[in-house]
């Protein structure tokens, strides 16, 4: 199956269209710690993937 290029792209506008928010997602912050946006787990600043969950931020 082929795909477009910039499908992203497009799923990101149909979906802002529509009043979603299409924007990558971080750490949150508490306190002197980096927070995961799933499941709350806090972890040490300079974390790249969250210890509890497993999520990356994009």
């Amino acid at each position: 199956m082929a795909s477009a290029s910039g499908t992203d792209d497009m799923f990101d506008e149909f979906l802002s269209q529509r009043g979603h928010e299409t924007e990558s997602v971080g750490w949150d912050e508490n306190y002197n710690k980096l927070q995961c946006p799933e499941c709350g787990g806090l972890h040490e600043t300079g974390s790249t993937e969250c210890g509890v969950c497993g999520w990356t931020p994009v």
